[in-house]
């Protein structure tokens, strides 16, 4: 039977962490662990997880991490549940049956060793819900809407691939996926998790780009249909920042398209 340590991230938010706990606690289907990695430098958080009462799986350090991919790597440690789900501060589960599904299909499919699902984000101010399979040949295109909060991934794959690097900023996840892409992989066609799309990979995006293509090279040597591929996000970005970038992305979305 599948087991779940859900893994969540901090700094400084502590209504963030209050959300996501919160959606944590709403499942029917209850993680055997909750890890809240805390890297504050105030006590704000620590004082809550301290002295409110919290359900008898949520633990958590309180301690000053070295950025992003340091504090996956403890709670990645720290979990001792076969299957990790890394859900962010701020970011939250679709719905109560969340971690219900995803130990019906791992549970189905003993020997797939990460899922990916779908996420609702926001694109041009609009609500949207996205997400794809992964294909491995369609790593140019970067995360390609296999968004890393949909992510549930066995704690014995992380073993076998290695730590996330704190040499990248942002694309992290976008190395580890490239890592993962030979492992057993199911697409779970359902919402997973709501993206609080205030984190740095969303305000950054330009620099995010640039940090995928460094990954990508590393893994895969230079490709002329990557920086093609990049170009065309720079452009969309661009033109969704304008009056009819988003007139034809509401189009698009009203043809469901807005996955595509």
């Amino acid at each position: 039977m599948a087991s779940f340590s859900v893994v969540t991230i901090c700094f400084n938010n502590l209504a963030d962490v209050q959300r996501t706990c919160a959606s944590v606690d709403q499942q029917q289907r209850k993680p055997e662990e909750h890890w809240i990695i805390n890297g504050s430098a105030t006590e704000e958080i620590a004082d809550w997880l301290i002295n409110t009462p919290q359900p008898g799986y949520r633990k958590w350090i309180n301690e000053r991490d070295k950025g992003i991919a340091d504090a996956f790597n403890k709670g990645i440690a720290k979990a001792g549940s076969d299957i990790i789900h890394l859900l962010n501060s701020g970011d939250t589960y679709a719905s109560a049956e969340v971690l219900k599904a995803v130990e019906k299909e791992f549970d189905a499919n003993p020997e797939t060793q990460w899922i990916s699902g779908n996420i609702e984000l926001m694109r041009a101010g609009k609500k949207v819900l996205v997400g794809k399979a992964f294909e491995k040949s369609k790593l140019y295109r970067g995360m390609r809407s296999v968004s890393h909060p949909t992510w549930f991934v066995r704690k014995a794959v992380y073993e076998r691939v290695g730590e996330y690097k704190s040499e990248y900023k942002i694309a992290m996840d976008y190395d580890m996926m490239c890592r993962l892409a030979d492992e057993p992989y199911r697409y779970l066609n359902i919402p997973i998790a709501v993206f609080d799309d205030t984190g740095i990979s969303s305000v950054q995006y330009l620099r995010s780009l640039e940090e995928t293509k460094k990954v990508y090279i590393s893994h895969f040597r230079f490709s002329y249909k990557m920086m093609l591929w990049q170009l065309r996000l720079k452009l969309l970005h661009y033109l969704l920042q304008t009056s009819l970038g988003k007139l034809l992305f509401t189009i698009k979305r009203k043809m469901g398209l807005e996955n595509m």
